[in-house]
């Protein structure tokens, strides 16, 4: 054992110096790491910076499924998940890329943009614990240069809930979307169904402008007293964060009551939430799971959905049930 593991820790030096730690190589030693019980301290995944790079690496893979996470890091648990989701959709042999970058385009005035979080070396840390091969980390200027002046603009599906509430939040988000898709040329791409109003937008986007990624959705990730994991909760003060699980439960209420009309609902949510003396309710919506638009005979499924403030920092959470209509 000690002998096979000085020979993976030689190699994999070798392979971080010559900046080659791949799937072929890089990825192969990490995961004899891992099987036994032993963790290399230096870096074992590829960090990748500029576009021109990106494509090479593309390049480098072609024939390979890559599948790609995008995030704004601060990672957690769920973004973890979405990770190891991502690495059993590319297989043994196919490249899971994670992308870190907090995108201005998708902060409006007064948010929380300059204060984020940007804890970088743990976050590869994270990356390299659930079986990324490549971290695309690039500058504001790389991904929006001088002069840049497209954007991308889905007018139907984001008008509601947060591209209500949040003024060209989804432009940003599509316009850098796009940009990654473009740059990194992954086959699929899996985002948390937390951001179910993202999902939905991203998917008319890849749909009405024909990309060639598959869109995929994996299951909120939640504390054990049901607030949704987000890179935000840090922002909670002991009190903010104790009050916070109200959500859940005006969630879980909704999903379980007896009537399913959309109006008692949202009356029902928000009675509950007003038990919580710090909550202050942006939005509580109930509406067609499938198009996000005002329920109809045609409605199969709802999605209940909402925004609350706690202090200065927004939680958004949603479940999905049964329509009434049958």
């Amino acid at each position: 054992m000690a002998r096979a593991m000085s020979r993976i820790i030689r190699e994999q030096r070798k392979l971080c110096a010559s900046g080659q730690a791949g799937r072929e190589n890089g990825g192969r030693i990490w995961r004899c790491h891992r099987e036994a019980g032993f963790r290399y301290a230096g870096p074992l995944v590829k960090i990748i910076r500029t576009a021109s790079r990106a494509a090479q690496f593309r390049r480098d893979t072609e024939g390979r499924a890559l599948v790609l996470v995008p995030t704004m890091g601060a990672l957690h648990a769920g973004h973890l998940s979405l990770m190891r989701k991502a690495r059993k959709l590319a297989g043994a042999r196919g490249t899971v890329a994670a992308s870190i970058f907090v995108n201005p385009a998708q902060f409006g005035p007064g948010e929380d943009f300059s204060r984020y979080p940007r804890p970088f070396a743990r976050d590869c840390r994270l990356c390299e614990e659930a079986g990324v091969d490549v971290v695309f980390r690039p500058e504001p200027d790389e991904i929006y240069p001088a002069g840049f002046s497209t954007h991308v603009d889905e007018e139907r599906v984001s008008l509601g809930l947060c591209g209500k509430s949040r003024l060209g939040h989804f432009r940003g988000v599509c316009t850098v979307v796009l940009k990654l898709f473009n740059i990194i040329g992954p086959d699929a791409a899996v985002f948390g169904e937390k951001d179910y109003q993202q999902v939905a937008v991203i998917r008319r986007m890849v749909r009405d402008l024909n990309v060639p990624v598959r869109i995929v959705a994996a299951p909120t990730v939640r504390e054990a007293d049901g607030l949704a994991l987000s890179s935000r909760n840090a922002y909670l003060t002991p009190e903010e964060r104790a009050q916070a699980p109200v959500i859940r439960r005006a969630l879980l209420l909704a999903r379980h009551a007896h009537s399913a009309r959309p109006a008692d609902l949202a009356r029902l949510m928000r009675r509950e939430i007003a038990r919580a003396p710090l909550a202050k309710i942006d939005y509580v919506e109930v509406l067609d799971a499938r198009t996000l638009e005002k329920p109809g005979t045609a409605t199969r499924e709802l999605v209940i959905a909402c925004a609350v403030w706690f202090g200065k920092t927004r939680l958004i959470d949603n479940v999905r049930r049964k329509s009434c209509v049958s």
